[in-house]
């Protein structure tokens, strides 16, 4: 992809985020991005792409600094990142970073594999990582089908929850969950809202026809543990086992005359 489409499809989605629906998604995406990131703590969290409101997801954060990297090119002030960096080539230290968010970063790029291998690389040993992807089925699988439906503009790398564990198992991260969310009918124009109880029933009981998933992986720690070269075995002698003896052995040596 070029780099003139894929600004223009930047900007595109991001005028699809206005819309109802995708503020309805917008929404729903806030919450459970705060259940995530309760109870991870530490000093940087980082979102690698925009989508939404920089501050939309990083306002949950628990650790001490947050930070959103996007790519280089215009973007609007009202979207624009804290920083410019591409995200498979992130401008950030090996080994820095608790906590990454990629807010649908792997649906719109052709370089999945090089983002999540950076991802990796900044996390720190035992760091968190937060995915939000669009399923390639469910609900949404049916926008062909379905006049004005459709995804928005540019997301045309869409990987299933179970490839995407399956990758970031070979990059030895443990997965912790998979939350399947978002249970609509892809109209630009569907402007009810999403409920809570809504939401907790489709989970419940048809997680395959939503529309998104939330998956969370951490960063497998490794420690060394010295091995040690172990003692020489000293001999022993058990006591009772010989008893003293005051006889003097005789050793005759035959001796050719």
């Amino acid at each position: 992809m070029s780099e003139h489409k894929s600004h223009c499809g930047f900007r595109e989605a991001a005028l699809w985020l206005r819309s109802p629906l995708g503020q309805a998604l917008l929404s729903q995406e806030a919450r459970v991005v705060e259940e995530a990131f309760d109870g991870i703590f530490g000093e940087q969290c980082l979102q690698v792409g925009c989508w939404g409101d920089d501050r939309a997801f990083l306002r949950f954060a628990r650790t001490q600094r947050s930070l959103c990297i996007a790519d280089r090119g215009p973007i609007d002030d009202e979207n624009r990142p804290g920083a410019f960096g591409e995200p498979h080539r992130l401008p950030v230290a090996s080994d820095s970073v608790d906590l990454v968010l990629l807010p649908h970063t792997l649906d719109f790029s052709e370089r999945q594999h090089a983002i999540l291998r950076e991802v990796h690389r900044v996390l720190r040993s035992d760091g968190y990582l937060v995915v939000l992807g669009f399923k390639p089925g469910g609900l949404w699988g049916l926008r062909r089908l379905i006049p004005g439906a459709g995804l928005p503009p540019g997301a045309g790398h869409l990987v299933a929850d179970r490839r995407l564990s399956d990758w970031l198992r070979l990059l030895d991260l443990r997965i912790h969950g998979v939350t399947r969310y978002f249970f609509r009918w892809p109209l630009p124009g569907n402007r009810g809202a999403s409920s809570p109880d809504w939401e907790r029933r489709g989970q419940r009981f048809w997680p395959e026809l939503a529309a998104c998933y939330m998956l969370t992986a951490q960063k497998r720690v490794y420690t060394l543990t010295q091995i040690r070269k172990p003692w020489r075995a000293q001999p022993q002698v058990v006591a009772g086992l010989v008893k003293p003896t005051s006889r003097i052995s005789h050793i005759r040596f035959d001796q050719d005359h």
